[in-house]
Protein backbone atom coordinates (compact mmCIF):
# COMPACT_ATOMS: atom_id res chain seq x y z
CA UNK A 1 0.00 0.00 0.00
CA UNK A 2 1.42 3.39 -1.03
CA UNK A 3 0.77 6.44 1.14
CA UNK A 4 1.70 10.09 0.69
CA UNK A 5 2.06 11.97 3.95
CA UNK A 6 1.86 15.75 4.31
CA UNK A 7 5.10 17.55 3.56
CA UNK A 8 6.80 19.23 6.52
CA UNK A 9 9.89 20.34 4.62
CA UNK A 10 10.83 21.77 1.27
CA UNK A 11 9.50 19.29 -1.34
CA UNK A 12 12.79 19.37 -3.22
CA UNK A 13 14.64 18.08 -0.16
CA UNK A 14 15.12 14.39 -0.71
CA UNK A 15 16.61 12.98 2.45
CA UNK A 16 18.10 15.24 5.09
CA UNK A 17 14.88 15.97 6.95
CA UNK A 18 13.04 12.76 6.14
CA UNK A 19 12.74 11.68 9.74
CA UNK A 20 10.94 14.90 10.74
CA UNK A 21 7.94 14.12 8.56
CA UNK A 22 7.30 10.95 10.52
CA UNK A 23 7.86 12.20 14.06
CA UNK A 24 4.13 12.47 14.78
CA UNK A 25 3.06 9.43 12.71
CA UNK A 26 2.72 5.77 13.78
CA UNK A 27 5.39 4.75 11.26
CA UNK A 28 9.06 3.89 11.51
CA UNK A 29 10.80 4.95 8.31
CA UNK A 30 13.47 2.51 7.14
CA UNK A 31 15.38 5.20 5.28
CA UNK A 32 17.88 4.01 2.67
CA UNK A 33 21.32 5.64 2.85
CA UNK A 34 21.94 8.73 0.74
CA UNK A 35 25.18 10.08 -0.68
CA UNK A 36 24.65 13.34 1.22
CA UNK A 37 24.85 11.39 4.49
CA UNK A 38 28.63 11.50 4.14
CA UNK A 39 29.01 14.02 1.28
CA UNK A 40 26.84 16.89 2.56
CA UNK A 41 28.02 19.41 -0.04
CA UNK A 42 27.24 17.21 -3.03
CA UNK A 43 25.88 19.17 -5.98
CA UNK A 44 22.39 18.39 -7.23
CA UNK A 45 20.87 18.78 -10.70
CA UNK A 46 17.41 19.16 -12.17
CA UNK A 47 16.10 15.80 -13.33
CA UNK A 48 16.78 15.12 -17.01
CA UNK A 49 13.25 13.76 -17.40
CA UNK A 50 12.05 17.39 -17.59
CA UNK A 51 13.58 17.52 -21.06
CA UNK A 52 12.90 13.93 -22.11
CA UNK A 53 10.55 13.84 -25.14
CA UNK A 54 8.93 10.64 -23.87
CA UNK A 55 7.80 12.23 -20.60
CA UNK A 56 5.68 15.23 -19.68
CA UNK A 57 6.09 15.60 -15.91
CA UNK A 58 3.03 16.97 -14.15
CA UNK A 59 2.14 17.53 -10.51
CA UNK A 60 2.73 14.29 -8.65
CA UNK A 61 5.06 12.84 -11.31
CA UNK A 62 8.11 13.30 -9.10
CA UNK A 63 8.02 11.51 -5.77
CA UNK A 64 9.18 13.04 -2.50
CA UNK A 65 10.45 11.66 0.78
CA UNK A 66 6.88 11.70 2.12
CA UNK A 67 5.74 9.05 -0.41
CA UNK A 68 5.99 5.80 1.52
CA UNK A 69 5.13 2.11 1.29
CA UNK A 70 3.63 0.27 4.25
CA UNK A 71 5.29 -3.05 4.99
CA UNK A 72 2.22 -4.32 6.83
CA UNK A 73 -1.18 -3.64 5.26
CA UNK A 74 -3.27 -6.09 7.27
CA UNK A 75 -3.75 -4.59 10.70
CA UNK A 76 -5.69 -5.74 13.75
CA UNK A 77 -7.07 -2.50 15.18
CA UNK A 78 -7.70 -4.21 18.51
CA UNK A 79 -4.00 -5.03 18.82
CA UNK A 80 -0.83 -3.08 19.55
CA UNK A 81 -1.00 -0.91 16.43
CA UNK A 82 -4.02 0.97 17.72
CA UNK A 83 -2.31 1.65 21.04
CA UNK A 84 0.54 3.63 19.52
CA UNK A 85 2.96 1.00 18.23
CA UNK A 86 4.71 1.86 14.98
CA UNK A 87 5.28 -0.20 11.86
CA UNK A 88 8.00 -0.15 9.22
CA UNK A 89 7.58 1.96 6.11
CA UNK A 90 9.86 2.53 3.11
CA UNK A 91 10.45 5.25 0.56
CA UNK A 92 8.47 4.69 -2.59
CA UNK A 93 10.55 4.01 -5.71
CA UNK A 94 10.38 6.39 -8.64
CA UNK A 95 11.86 9.57 -10.16
CA UNK A 96 12.81 12.54 -7.98
CA UNK A 97 12.83 16.23 -8.89
CA UNK A 98 16.51 16.58 -7.97
CA UNK A 99 19.24 14.16 -8.99
CA UNK A 100 22.84 13.95 -7.80
CA UNK A 101 24.63 12.72 -10.92
CA UNK A 102 25.47 14.61 -14.07
CA UNK A 103 24.59 12.11 -16.83
CA UNK A 104 27.37 13.41 -19.06
CA UNK A 105 29.99 12.31 -16.51
CA UNK A 106 28.18 9.28 -15.08
CA UNK A 107 30.06 6.02 -15.52
CA UNK A 108 28.12 2.83 -14.74
CA UNK A 109 29.13 -0.73 -13.88
CA UNK A 110 26.68 -3.66 -14.02
CA UNK A 111 27.59 -7.08 -12.61
CA UNK A 112 25.79 -10.44 -12.29
CA UNK A 113 26.89 -12.97 -9.67
CA UNK A 114 25.93 -16.45 -8.48
CA UNK A 115 23.77 -19.04 -10.21
CA UNK A 116 21.58 -18.52 -13.25
CA UNK A 117 18.01 -17.31 -13.03
CA UNK A 118 15.41 -16.46 -15.68
CA UNK A 119 15.42 -12.71 -16.27
CA UNK A 120 19.06 -11.85 -15.60
CA UNK A 121 19.58 -10.67 -19.17
CA UNK A 122 16.34 -8.70 -19.04
CA UNK A 123 17.53 -6.77 -15.97
CA UNK A 124 20.84 -5.98 -17.69
CA UNK A 125 19.07 -4.88 -20.86
CA UNK A 126 16.61 -2.64 -19.01
CA UNK A 127 19.36 -1.04 -16.93
CA UNK A 128 21.26 -0.18 -20.10
CA UNK A 129 18.24 1.05 -22.05
CA UNK A 130 16.81 2.91 -19.04
CA UNK A 131 20.06 4.73 -18.24
CA UNK A 132 20.55 5.58 -21.92
CA UNK A 133 17.01 6.64 -22.85
CA UNK A 134 15.73 8.12 -19.57
CA UNK A 135 18.79 9.98 -18.34
CA UNK A 136 21.14 10.19 -21.30
CA UNK A 137 23.95 8.19 -19.71
CA UNK A 138 26.42 7.01 -22.35
CA UNK A 139 29.18 5.33 -20.34
CA UNK A 140 27.74 1.96 -19.35
CA UNK A 141 29.88 -1.15 -18.78
CA UNK A 142 29.27 -4.78 -17.98
CA UNK A 143 31.56 -6.54 -15.52
CA UNK A 144 32.32 -10.01 -16.87
CA UNK A 145 32.37 -13.18 -14.70
CA UNK A 146 30.91 -11.92 -11.43
CA UNK A 147 32.71 -10.15 -8.59
CA UNK A 148 36.14 -11.40 -9.69
CA UNK A 149 35.59 -9.64 -13.02
CA UNK A 150 36.07 -6.25 -11.37
CA UNK A 151 39.79 -6.93 -10.94
CA UNK A 152 40.56 -9.76 -13.38
CA UNK A 153 38.79 -8.84 -16.63
CA UNK A 154 38.30 -5.78 -18.80
CA UNK A 155 34.75 -4.37 -18.62
CA UNK A 156 32.52 -4.65 -21.69
CA UNK A 157 30.99 -1.47 -23.09
CA UNK A 158 27.20 -1.71 -23.37
CA UNK A 159 24.63 0.22 -25.38
CA UNK A 160 20.96 -0.25 -26.37
CA UNK A 161 21.79 -1.64 -29.81
CA UNK A 162 24.06 -4.31 -28.34
CA UNK A 163 21.54 -5.47 -25.69
CA UNK A 164 18.34 -5.03 -27.69
CA UNK A 165 17.45 -8.76 -27.79
CA UNK A 166 19.04 -9.94 -24.55
CA UNK A 167 15.65 -10.34 -22.87
CA UNK A 168 14.99 -13.25 -25.24
CA UNK A 169 18.02 -15.17 -23.99
CA UNK A 170 18.47 -17.36 -20.94
CA UNK A 171 21.42 -17.10 -18.57
CA UNK A 172 23.55 -13.97 -18.49
CA UNK A 173 25.50 -12.67 -21.44
CA UNK A 174 27.88 -10.97 -18.99
CA UNK A 175 28.73 -14.42 -17.58
CA UNK A 176 28.66 -15.16 -13.88
CA UNK A 177 30.57 -17.01 -11.19
CA UNK A 178 30.48 -17.81 -7.50
CA UNK A 179 33.15 -16.67 -5.10
CA UNK A 180 36.02 -14.44 -6.17
CA UNK A 181 35.03 -11.79 -3.65
CA UNK A 182 38.04 -9.68 -2.73
CA UNK A 183 36.69 -6.49 -1.17
CA UNK A 184 39.67 -4.21 -1.55
CA UNK A 185 40.48 -5.35 -5.08
CA UNK A 186 36.86 -4.78 -6.10
CA UNK A 187 36.55 -1.30 -4.60
CA UNK A 188 40.02 -0.33 -5.83
CA UNK A 189 38.95 -1.31 -9.34
CA UNK A 190 35.65 0.59 -9.08
CA UNK A 191 37.55 3.67 -7.93
CA UNK A 192 40.41 3.46 -10.44
CA UNK A 193 38.09 2.87 -13.40
CA UNK A 194 36.03 5.90 -12.45
CA UNK A 195 32.71 4.13 -11.93
CA UNK A 196 30.27 6.23 -9.93
CA UNK A 197 27.22 3.98 -10.19
CA UNK A 198 27.32 0.23 -9.50
CA UNK A 199 24.36 -2.10 -10.08
CA UNK A 200 24.74 -5.56 -8.53
CA UNK A 201 22.45 -8.43 -9.54
CA UNK A 202 22.64 -11.49 -7.32
CA UNK A 203 21.31 -13.67 -4.51
CA UNK A 204 21.89 -13.80 -0.77
CA UNK A 205 25.66 -14.30 -0.93
CA UNK A 206 25.97 -11.55 -3.52
CA UNK A 207 23.88 -9.19 -1.38
CA UNK A 208 26.12 -9.81 1.63
CA UNK A 209 29.08 -8.91 -0.59
CA UNK A 210 27.26 -5.79 -1.79
CA UNK A 211 26.86 -4.66 1.82
CA UNK A 212 30.63 -4.88 2.29
CA UNK A 213 31.28 -2.98 -0.96
CA UNK A 214 28.86 -0.25 0.10
CA UNK A 215 30.42 0.01 3.57
CA UNK A 216 33.92 0.31 2.08
CA UNK A 217 32.75 3.00 -0.36
CA UNK A 218 31.24 4.91 2.56
CA UNK A 219 34.44 4.52 4.57
CA UNK A 220 36.44 6.01 1.70
CA UNK A 221 33.76 8.74 1.24
CA UNK A 222 33.49 8.05 -2.48
CA UNK A 223 30.78 9.60 -4.63
CA UNK A 224 29.56 6.21 -5.84
CA UNK A 225 25.97 4.98 -5.75
CA UNK A 226 25.39 1.27 -5.11
CA UNK A 227 22.10 -0.49 -5.87
CA UNK A 228 21.33 -4.20 -5.67
CA UNK A 229 18.65 -6.14 -7.51
CA UNK A 230 17.85 -9.43 -5.72
CA UNK A 231 18.18 -12.50 -7.91
CA UNK A 232 17.09 -15.87 -6.66
CA UNK A 233 14.89 -18.35 -8.43
CA UNK A 234 14.06 -19.87 -5.01
CA UNK A 235 12.15 -16.72 -3.97
CA UNK A 236 13.88 -16.76 -0.58
CA UNK A 237 14.72 -13.04 -0.39
CA UNK A 238 12.90 -11.42 2.51
CA UNK A 239 10.75 -8.26 2.70
CA UNK A 240 10.01 -8.01 -1.05
CA UNK A 241 6.93 -9.72 -2.50
CA UNK A 242 8.90 -12.00 -4.80
CA UNK A 243 12.17 -12.28 -6.69
CA UNK A 244 12.40 -12.14 -10.46
CA UNK A 245 12.44 -15.45 -12.30
CA UNK A 246 10.20 -17.15 -9.75
CA UNK A 247 7.08 -17.13 -11.92
CA UNK A 248 9.03 -18.58 -14.84
CA UNK A 249 10.48 -21.27 -12.57
CA UNK A 250 7.04 -22.35 -11.36
CA UNK A 251 5.77 -22.46 -14.92
CA UNK A 252 8.66 -24.67 -16.02
CA UNK A 253 8.37 -26.84 -12.91
CA UNK A 254 4.81 -27.68 -13.88
CA UNK A 255 6.08 -29.13 -17.15
CA UNK A 256 8.39 -31.45 -15.23
CA UNK A 257 5.54 -32.48 -12.92
CA UNK A 258 3.31 -33.19 -15.91
CA UNK A 259 6.01 -35.41 -17.43
CA UNK A 260 6.40 -37.26 -14.13
CA UNK A 261 2.64 -37.76 -13.94
CA UNK A 262 2.51 -39.23 -17.46
CA UNK A 263 5.43 -41.56 -16.69
CA UNK A 264 3.91 -42.71 -13.40
CA UNK A 265 0.42 -43.20 -14.81
CA UNK A 266 1.81 -45.26 -17.68
CA UNK A 267 3.61 -47.76 -15.42
CA UNK A 268 2.52 -50.49 -13.04
CA UNK A 269 2.96 -49.12 -9.53
CA UNK A 270 4.67 -46.12 -11.07
CA UNK A 271 6.10 -43.24 -9.06
CA UNK A 272 7.12 -39.97 -10.70
CA UNK A 273 9.76 -38.25 -8.58
CA UNK A 274 10.59 -34.60 -9.32
CA UNK A 275 13.33 -32.62 -7.58
CA UNK A 276 12.84 -28.86 -7.75
CA UNK A 277 15.04 -25.96 -6.70
CA UNK A 278 14.82 -24.70 -3.14
CA UNK A 279 17.89 -24.95 -0.91
CA UNK A 280 16.39 -23.39 2.19
CA UNK A 281 12.82 -22.67 1.09
CA UNK A 282 10.18 -24.64 -0.73
CA UNK A 283 8.32 -21.91 -2.60
CA UNK A 284 8.79 -23.40 -6.07
CA UNK A 285 7.68 -26.84 -4.92
CA UNK A 286 4.70 -25.36 -3.07
CA UNK A 287 3.42 -23.17 -5.92
CA UNK A 288 4.08 -25.81 -8.57
CA UNK A 289 2.14 -28.35 -6.49
CA UNK A 290 -0.82 -26.03 -6.08
CA UNK A 291 -0.75 -25.13 -9.77
CA UNK A 292 -0.50 -28.65 -11.20
CA UNK A 293 -2.89 -30.58 -8.90
CA UNK A 294 -1.20 -33.83 -10.03
CA UNK A 295 1.12 -34.07 -7.01
CA UNK A 296 0.47 -36.65 -4.29
CA UNK A 297 3.14 -35.47 -1.85
CA UNK A 298 5.23 -32.28 -1.59
CA UNK A 299 8.36 -32.25 0.58
CA UNK A 300 10.02 -28.92 1.44
CA UNK A 301 12.94 -27.84 3.68
CA UNK A 302 10.65 -26.12 6.19
CA UNK A 303 9.02 -29.39 7.25
CA UNK A 304 10.58 -32.66 8.39
CA UNK A 305 9.47 -36.01 7.08
CA UNK A 306 10.33 -39.64 7.70
CA UNK A 307 10.20 -42.76 5.58
CA UNK A 308 9.38 -45.80 7.71
CA UNK A 309 6.57 -46.54 10.13
CA UNK A 310 3.06 -45.32 10.75
CA UNK A 311 2.40 -41.91 9.22
CA UNK A 312 5.61 -42.14 7.17
CA UNK A 313 6.15 -41.55 3.48
CA UNK A 314 6.30 -45.23 2.52
CA UNK A 315 2.99 -46.04 4.21
CA UNK A 316 1.34 -43.11 2.44
CA UNK A 317 2.73 -44.02 -0.99
CA UNK A 318 1.72 -47.65 -0.60
CA UNK A 319 -1.84 -46.55 0.09
CA UNK A 320 -1.79 -44.25 -2.96
CA UNK A 321 -0.47 -46.99 -5.21
CA UNK A 322 -3.27 -49.31 -4.06
CA UNK A 323 -5.87 -46.62 -4.70
CA UNK A 324 -4.63 -45.12 -7.98
CA UNK A 325 -1.86 -47.37 -9.28
CA UNK A 326 0.55 -44.43 -9.45
CA UNK A 327 1.83 -41.43 -7.46
CA UNK A 328 3.77 -38.22 -8.04
CA UNK A 329 6.27 -37.00 -5.45
CA UNK A 330 7.79 -33.50 -5.52
CA UNK A 331 10.81 -32.68 -3.33
CA UNK A 332 12.72 -29.41 -2.92
CA UNK A 333 16.49 -29.84 -3.09
CA UNK A 334 16.99 -28.74 0.52
CA UNK A 335 14.46 -31.14 2.01
CA UNK A 336 15.61 -34.14 4.02
CA UNK A 337 19.30 -33.19 3.98
CA UNK A 338 19.76 -34.32 7.59
CA UNK A 339 18.50 -37.80 6.65
CA UNK A 340 21.00 -38.49 3.87
CA UNK A 341 24.13 -40.34 5.04
CA UNK A 342 27.27 -38.21 4.71
CA UNK A 343 30.95 -38.91 4.99
CA UNK A 344 33.04 -36.69 7.25
CA UNK A 345 34.40 -34.91 4.16
CA UNK A 346 30.89 -34.26 2.84
CA UNK A 347 29.83 -32.78 6.18
CA UNK A 348 32.52 -30.10 5.86
CA UNK A 349 32.23 -29.45 2.12
CA UNK A 350 31.34 -25.90 1.02
CA UNK A 351 30.83 -24.29 -2.39
CA UNK A 352 32.68 -21.17 -3.59
CA UNK A 353 30.06 -18.94 -1.97
CA UNK A 354 30.55 -20.61 1.40
CA UNK A 355 27.23 -22.47 1.35
CA UNK A 356 27.06 -26.12 2.53
CA UNK A 357 27.11 -28.49 -0.42
CA UNK A 358 23.79 -30.29 -0.61
CA UNK A 359 23.56 -33.96 -1.49
CA UNK A 360 21.10 -35.08 -4.15
CA UNK A 361 17.90 -35.73 -2.21
CA UNK A 362 16.21 -36.89 -5.41
CA UNK A 363 18.72 -39.64 -6.16
CA UNK A 364 18.69 -40.67 -2.48
CA UNK A 365 14.89 -40.88 -2.41
CA UNK A 366 14.86 -42.88 -5.64
CA UNK A 367 17.24 -45.41 -4.10
CA UNK A 368 15.29 -45.58 -0.83
CA UNK A 369 12.01 -46.09 -2.67
CA UNK A 370 13.43 -48.98 -4.67
CA UNK A 371 14.95 -50.59 -1.60
CA UNK A 372 11.65 -50.31 0.28
CA UNK A 373 9.60 -51.87 -2.51
CA UNK A 374 12.02 -54.71 -3.22
CA UNK A 375 12.05 -55.52 0.50
CA UNK A 376 8.28 -55.37 1.16
CA UNK A 377 6.93 -56.37 -2.28
CA UNK A 378 9.63 -58.48 -3.94
CA UNK A 379 7.24 -60.09 -6.44
CA UNK A 380 5.42 -56.95 -7.64
CA UNK A 381 6.34 -54.61 -10.45
CA UNK A 382 7.54 -51.15 -9.44
CA UNK A 383 8.88 -48.18 -11.40
CA UNK A 384 10.45 -44.90 -10.26
CA UNK A 385 11.03 -42.21 -12.86
CA UNK A 386 13.30 -39.49 -11.48
CA UNK A 387 13.24 -36.04 -13.15
CA UNK A 388 15.62 -33.23 -12.19
CA UNK A 389 14.78 -30.14 -14.31
CA UNK A 390 17.02 -27.77 -12.31
CA UNK A 391 19.29 -26.58 -15.10
CA UNK A 392 16.48 -26.47 -17.62
CA UNK A 393 14.51 -24.15 -15.33
CA UNK A 394 17.47 -21.90 -14.48
CA UNK A 395 18.57 -21.47 -18.08
CA UNK A 396 15.31 -20.51 -19.82
CA UNK A 397 14.41 -16.92 -20.77
CA UNK A 398 11.97 -15.12 -18.51
CA UNK A 399 8.28 -15.34 -19.32
CA UNK A 400 6.17 -12.26 -20.07
CA UNK A 401 5.33 -11.39 -16.46
CA UNK A 402 8.91 -11.81 -15.26
CA UNK A 403 10.17 -9.69 -18.17
CA UNK A 404 7.81 -6.88 -17.17
CA UNK A 405 8.84 -7.27 -13.53
CA UNK A 406 12.54 -7.06 -14.45
CA UNK A 407 11.90 -3.82 -16.34
CA UNK A 408 10.20 -2.22 -13.34
CA UNK A 409 13.00 -3.35 -11.03
CA UNK A 410 15.68 -1.91 -13.31
CA UNK A 411 13.95 1.43 -13.76
CA UNK A 412 13.27 1.69 -10.03
CA UNK A 413 16.96 1.12 -9.33
CA UNK A 414 18.01 3.75 -11.88
CA UNK A 415 15.68 6.42 -10.46
CA UNK A 416 16.93 5.67 -6.94
CA UNK A 417 20.64 5.89 -7.72
CA UNK A 418 20.20 9.04 -9.82
CA UNK A 419 18.36 10.60 -6.86
CA UNK A 420 21.40 9.95 -4.66
CA UNK A 421 20.17 6.90 -2.78
CA UNK A 422 22.80 4.24 -2.25
CA UNK A 423 23.21 0.96 -0.41
CA UNK A 424 19.64 -0.02 -1.23
CA UNK A 425 17.60 -2.77 -2.82
CA UNK A 426 14.58 -2.04 -4.98
CA UNK A 427 11.59 -4.35 -4.96
CA UNK A 428 7.83 -4.55 -4.56
CA UNK A 429 6.23 -4.49 -1.12
CA UNK A 430 2.52 -5.22 -1.24
CA UNK A 431 2.53 -4.50 -4.96
CA UNK A 432 4.30 -1.12 -4.76
CA UNK A 433 7.99 -0.60 -5.51
CA UNK A 434 10.15 0.63 -2.66
CA UNK A 435 13.75 1.43 -1.71
CA UNK A 436 14.88 -0.86 1.10
CA UNK A 437 18.21 -0.58 2.96
CA UNK A 438 20.56 -3.20 1.54
CA UNK A 439 21.64 -4.46 4.96
CA UNK A 440 18.04 -5.14 5.93
CA UNK A 441 17.36 -7.27 2.85
CA UNK A 442 20.70 -9.13 3.12
CA UNK A 443 19.71 -10.31 6.61
CA UNK A 444 16.07 -11.15 5.87
CA UNK A 445 14.70 -14.53 4.80
CA UNK A 446 11.48 -15.57 3.13
CA UNK A 447 10.68 -19.07 4.30
CA UNK A 448 7.45 -20.94 3.70
CA UNK A 449 5.22 -20.43 6.72
CA UNK A 450 3.90 -23.93 7.35
CA UNK A 451 1.29 -22.47 9.71
CA UNK A 452 -0.08 -20.36 6.86
CA UNK A 453 -3.15 -21.20 4.79
CA UNK A 454 -1.06 -21.91 1.67
CA UNK A 455 0.64 -24.91 3.25
CA UNK A 456 -2.70 -26.12 4.60
CA UNK A 457 -3.99 -25.80 1.04
CA UNK A 458 -1.12 -27.97 -0.22
CA UNK A 459 -1.98 -30.68 2.29
CA UNK A 460 -5.67 -30.50 1.38
CA UNK A 461 -4.83 -30.89 -2.33
CA UNK A 462 -2.38 -33.78 -1.81
CA UNK A 463 -3.90 -35.33 1.33
CA UNK A 464 -0.34 -36.08 2.43
CA UNK A 465 0.50 -36.82 6.06
CA UNK A 466 1.82 -34.14 8.39
CA UNK A 467 4.75 -36.43 9.31
CA UNK A 468 4.24 -35.78 13.02
CA UNK A 469 5.11 -38.95 14.91
CA UNK A 470 2.28 -40.06 17.17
Amino acid sequence: MAVSLPESTNPTTTTQNSEESFSSCPFKLQKPPHLTDYLPDLKSYTNQLDNNPFYHPTDGFYLTHSDIILRQIIIDLSGTFSSGASQFVYHRAGPRQQIFFDPSSTRVAIVTCGGLCPGMNTVIRELVVGLWELYGVRQIYGIVAGYRGFYSREPTELNPKLVHDWHKKGGTVLETSRGGFDLHKIVDSIQSRGFNQVYIIGGDGTLRGAVKIFDEICRRKLNIGVAAIPKTVDNDVGIIDKSFGFQTAVEMAQQAINAAYVEAESAVNGIGLVKLMGRSTGHIALYATLSSRDVDCCLIPETEFYLEGKGGLFEFLEKRLKENGHAVLVVAEGAGQDMIPRTDAQKEERDESGNPVFLDVGAWLKSELRNWWSRDHPNDLFTVKYIDPTYMIRAVPANAMDNLYCTLLAHSAIHGVMAGYTGFVCGPINGNYAYIPLKEVAEAKNEVNVMDHKWAWVRSVTNQPDFVRK
